[in-house]
């Protein structure tokens, strides 16, 4: 108030600023994830170097898709939100955006990304695009997140979309491989989303989200780690005859695999012996990992070897 007793004028928000605040709601460093995923197997479908204006269309209508379920499940979950401090931050907690104003941009985006990549691609990548915003929203955020602590198992499912999109984007179909690939991400999203939860155990306590790092004891997470981070390397090795992938992919899958393993294992052994487990080394590395893994992907089909 001033000293006349009327309201100080709030000062509007720039363009700017409102613009930074709804590309928040896409959850950007997920986006990141989606092109590493999306772009080296189309040029696996493709068995060298795609169309680039396909591979833009296809990324552009990804990121439109992502990003509606990002914020779909920001609006769903601000009253948690509210009360993390990972995310207290986030637009609808800081009231940088609306309830509605993001319901409506999560709309939109789904609306356009859908629409965008039937015209640009093809109907079924089209379709797996608005399955996974649905499987994202519907099934994890608004059926299994506060329910149970297989919470992001089967949610996860919807982080496994942009390999199969960016497969049917370049090839109009599906085959075996795409689906080893949806089976690679969906066994590598709990070790790589549990150490998380171990880091923030007492944020999801307080908010009564069941996440399995959270519910868990140190030692009983790490053990669930270290057997979804073989099986993710198992599957990434049926690459090898199934897509006939050559020595630079084979090699990688070999050693990285090496090096997320020996990271879950390592986590495990300090959680049995009552130390630090560092949960966070296992989160980045996981990340790592799946980044060269399909590097190596977007690199095989372009040599000789």
């Amino acid at each position: 108030m001033t000293t006349s007793g009327l309201a100080t004028p709030v000062a509007p928000r720039s363009i700017g600023r409102t613009i930074r605040a709804y590309i928040a709601l896409t959850k950007p460093r997920v986006l990141e994830l989606l092109l590493v995923t999306t772009v080296p197997v189309m040029i696996l479908a493709q068995g060298g170097l795609p169309n680039l204006w396909l591979v833009l269309a296809t990324v552009l209508g990804g990121s439109m898709s992502a990003g509606s379920a990002a914020a779909f499940n920001m609006y769903l979950d601000r009253d948690i939100d509210a009360h993390m401090q990972r995310t207290v931050n986030r637009p609808l907690v800081t009231g940088e955006v609306s309830p509605r104003g993001a319901l409506v941009f999560a709309w939109t985006l789904a609306a356009a990304s859908t629409i965008w990549l039937w015209v640009t691609t093809n109907w079924l990548a089209a379709t797996l695009s608005a399955s996974a915003i649905f499987f994202y929203v519907v099934i994890y955020t608004m059926i299994l997140k506060r329910r149970t602590e297989q919470n992001i198992v089967w949610g996860g499912i919807a982080g496994c979309f942009p390999v199969v999109i960016g497969w049917t984007a370049v090839t109009g179909s599906l085959a075996w491989t795409p689906v080893i690939l949806f089976a690679l991400v969906f066994l590598w999203t709990p070790p790589h989303y549990w150490p998380l939860s171990m880091k923030y155990k007492d944020q999801y306590d307080g908010v009564d989200v069941p996440m399995l790092g959270a519910t868990r004891s140190g030692s009983q997470v790490g053990l669930q780690v270290i057997l979804y981070a073989w099986a993710t390397v198992a599957c990434s090795l049926l690459l090898v005859p199934v897509a006939q992938m050559g020595l630079v992919y084979t090699v990688s899958a070999l050693v990285f695999g090496g090096w997320f393993i020996y990271e879950s294992h390592r986590l495990y052994n300090r959680a049995v012996r009552g130390t630090e487990p560092a949960p966070m080394r296992v989160f980045h590395a996981s990340i790592t990992y799946l980044t060269l893994l399909f590097v190596a992907i977007a690199i095989d089909p372009l040599l000789p070897f």
